[in-house]
């Protein structure tokens, strides 16, 4: 019951969103062919606005962006002869989702590492260094990171290429550029979260008991420690797979967040709308997969909602 009130949510989100960006789109001045209206005829611009269905009204214009929308169907993109929404997305997706579960992995694995040592020690050498690291990361936007990692492993050292895009190597500095922030959160978040669990009253009897203290940390302390780690990851995880657009430009990534840019900059309103879509279906779906890992990390947790 609780899945399938879900499912109708999301949906109706998804709607809500879709809906709202089509009314934004079409109350911005202008159209996508406002620059070429001193180049070409009227006539070939009438045309090409219908092609588009842009000369119809905007009731007419939204029901057949929904049905459309329902039937998968994105529409065409009017920068793009040769490809459409859907083509375009496609194209791009798989190298943000590279680079974006590469740098979750990144985050997630140091992250944590560095806030259950932080606990750990705490108030010692190991405690200071992982703080301060988290700082570091805090403090240092993805945007003015990149160009430093590019000046010192690609122009001094010469170990990775840059401005291209081919092989693993090609990934290792976006990824790297895009963890670091969510690195140091993750961290802070462990070492709060591990403080508080581990200064429980059944992490002290289990101790007092003799249990090994690696049992103690693994079973109890973290299992309990990284549930509000997981709710920070699951929008994390969808921001970074959906293309992150700054690190993209930097490093001339052929993402998803590329296309989102152009559009916007060329008022391509299917390609605007289709990736907004996108990221929001991305969003909740992972908001929902994020819900039920809580059933999976904590089994007393119960997957309810209100009235059941």
């Amino acid at each position: 019951m609780y899945i399938l009130k879900r499912i109708t949510t999301m949906i109706l989100t998804v709607w809500i969103i879709a809906s709202l960006t089509f009314v934004v789109m079409k109350f911005i001045p202008g159209d996508p062919f406002a620059s070429d209206a001193d180049v070409l005829p009227e006539e070939v611009l009438q045309n090409m606005r219908a092609k588009y269905n842009l000369d119809k009204p905007l009731p007419v214009q939204y029901v057949l962006y929904l049905k459309n929308l329902v039937m998968f169907d994105l529409g065409p993109s009017i920068q793009s002869e040769t490809r459409d929404v859907n083509t375009l997305i496609a194209d791009g997706f798989p190298a943000s989702a590279l680079i974006g579960i590469q740098a979750i992995i990144i985050a997630l694995v140091f992250g944590l590492a560095l806030g259950i040592l932080a606990a750990l020690y705490h108030n010692r050498m190991l405690d200071y260094l992982s703080m301060f690291v988290a700082i570091i990361g805090i403090s240092i936007p993805s945007f003015i990171l990149a160009p430093m990692l590019i000046k010192l492993f690609a122009v001094d050292l010469g170990w990775l290429p840059v401005a291209s895009w081919g092989s693993w190597k090609h990934t290792v500095l976006p990824s790297i550029a895009l963890a670091l922030s969510p690195l140091a959160v993750i961290a802070r978040f462990m070492r709060s979260s591990m403080l508080e669990v581990m200064n429980q009253n059944y992490i002290k009897t289990a101790i007092a008991k003799g249990i090994p203290t690696i049992g103690i940390i693994v079973n109890h302390g973290i299992r309990n420690a990284i549930l509000p780690v997981v709710t920070f990851i699951g929008p994390l995880f969808a921001a970074l797979i959906t293309g992150t657009f700054v690190i993209e430009k930097i490093f001339a990534i052929p993402g998803i967040g590329k296309y989102f840019v152009d559009s916007i900059f060329n008022r391509d309103y299917p390609v605007i709308l289709g990736t907004t879509v996108f990221f929001s279906v991305i969003l909740i779906f992972t908001l929902f997969l994020i819900d039920i890992s809580y059933r999976l990390i904590d089994p007393r947790i119960k997957l309810t909602s209100k009235g059941d």
